[in-house]
């Protein structure tokens, strides 16, 4: 279940499934047991508080109140609203409900229970929560007692990840179908605790219709493309990349990079190195290879050999008109290029130059990797709309100005294509906050384009290889135990890629 959805796409698969003969309240009644089985598994003890709202999301509170309290559980409904003016599904799920119903209110704290589920918004909410709502919303969180959401916390939009103000802070969430965007998006996935998709009787077929274009970063995104070594291979038909290396101070960073894209599998890795750093770049490294290469003439000229078929610029690589030039020789290379630290920096100053030479150059992937603070500065009229308010959709926009696959790295790092196909991670540690961490991420990335994996699925792959990587290794992580990592997951990696 890779495809994310908006909650107007999610709104669409109901709209499909009642249409197609399925009744609504039978939804409601799916979408309301499975919340109850899983307030069910999670209650220690018998008191449940459900606090409702007044659409749908209450509606299915009513039904999970039903049902557990079929189970000789002790239910409370608080309502937020008045039950009288519910209306459609929700007033019908009301009415088979034969227990108590509280009139909701901030002075009533939320206290003598041992679980509550939280059914007062759901996904669909677009505007700040206030009044009543938002006191019922934090004396949901003061309660003391784990909350388990319908849909998504209240509070969360469910298409962009913002919290409208405040939030619950969920231990569970019961969602249906298909995740949101706002699952997987910060700071809204930080609300949802464990997060559970419950089958409520909507089917796949639906999916032909909405045409999903978010993905859950995952391997069955990219694993078809994935590269896999072969008996008839050698180190020549598994890719050459080339790592741009800075200056005598910086070389640091081009190293790191050049690891990590020999971990991830290119046949060769070679450092592009400046005459001065030459010594220390030769003396630091073993299976990478190094060669001087010194600005933008002699960089066009080393990549004139086609089989250097990626190349990474922008790491250590100091910023200002020499980065601009050494990117527009590789641009024009035909090698695949990632554009990563300093490169992005540099490009900042001339914004208006980096889709021109994307576009005007040979057909190859190019990805740009910027962290927030490059984001910002690449794409400033995109980063200060204040119309576009979500990550995934900053990263399909800049994608579609540039030219470029972007990878908006973070957390929640989206990948996103100019055509607006995305994929959006959520397996990346805090560990991974760490000096040198993105430059193995851009060698990573190289190293899979070397080797013919389409850049999309590249970015996709070396982010979540890349989270994968630091969770594999733990505490302690430092940017220098990235690649060492990789093996390990590789071989997880293969194993589920091939099967049993």
């Amino acid at each position: 279940m890779l495809e994310l959805l908006t909650t107007a796409e999610m709104a669409e698969a109901d709209r499909l499934t009642v249409a197609g003969g399925m009744l609504s309240i039978k939804l409601m009644e799916n979408a309301g047991r499975a919340t109850a089985d899983a307030a069910a598994a999670l209650l220690q003890g018998q008191r449940v508080v459900i606090v409702a709202g007044p659409g749908n999301n209450g509606g299915d509170g009513f039904v999970a109140a039903r049902h557990l309290a079929e189970r000789g559980v002790s239910v409370r409904v608080s309502l937020v609203g008045d039950k009288a003016r519910l209306k459609g599904d929700a007033a019908i799920a009301a009415g088979r409900w034969s227990g108590p119903v509280e009139a909701a209110s901030s002075a009533l704290p939320l206290k003598d229970c041992d679980l509550i589920i939280d059914a007062l918004f759901g996904a669909g909410l677009d505007r700040d929560v206030e009044g009543l709502p938002r006191a019922m919303i934090e004396a949901m969180n003061a309660a003391g007692a784990p909350v388990v959401a319908v849909d998504l916390p209240s509070g969360v939009n469910g298409t962009t990840g913002a919290v409208m103000g405040v939030a619950v802070n969920a231990a569970h969430t019961v969602t249906f179908f298909r995740r949101r965007t706002g699952h997987l998006l910060l700071p809204g996935r930080l609300q949802c605790g464990v997060i559970q998709v419950a089958d409520i009787g909507i089917p796949e077929s639906v999916l032909a219709s909405i045409k999903p274009s978010a993905f859950m970063n995952r391997p069955a995104l990219w694993g078809a493309a994935f590269p896999r070594p072969r008996p008839e291979g050698h180190k020549y038909s598994r890719g050459h990349a080339v790592i741009v290396s800075g200056g005598l101070p910086r070389t640091g960073a081009g190293r790191l990079a050049a690891r990590g894209a020999l971990r991830a599998g290119a046949g060769l890795v070679t450092i592009a190195s400046p005459h001065e750093a030459l010594s220390v770049n030769a003396e630091a490294t073993l299976a990478i290879m190094v060669r001087p290469v010194d600005g933008a003439d002699q960089l066009t000229a080393f990549l004139a050999d086609k089989r250097h078929n990626a190349v990474v610029l922008g790491p250590g690589g100091g910023v200002g008109s020499a980065m601009r030039e050494q990117v527009a020789a590789a641009l024009a290379s035909g090698a695949a290029a990632v554009l990563d630290a300093d490169a992005l920096t540099s490009l900042a100053q001339e914004p208006e130059s980096l889709s021109g030479m994307i576009r005007k150059g040979p057909k190859r992937d190019v990805i740009l990797t910027p962290h927030e603070g490059e984001f910002a500065r690449l794409f400033k009229v995109i980063h200060k709309n204040s119309n576009v308010r979500s990550k995934l959709e900053k990263t399909r926009l800049a994608a579609g100005s540039s030219g470029a696959v972007v990878l908006f790295k973070g957390a929640d790092t989206v990948v996103a294509t100019p055509y607006g196909r995305a994929s959006i991670s959520d397996n990346a540690p805090p560990a991974l906050a760490t000096a040198g961490a993105g430059d193995v991420l851009a060698g990573m990335i190289a190293g899979l384009l070397a080797q013919g994996m389409p850049g999309f699925a590249a970015a996709s792959a070396a982010v979540w290889l890349h989270g994968e990587a630091a969770n594999e290794f733990g505490p302690g992580l430092i940017a220098e135990d990235l690649p060492e990592a990789l093996p390990a997951v590789y071989r997880r990696l293969f194993a589920e890629l091939t099967g049993p």
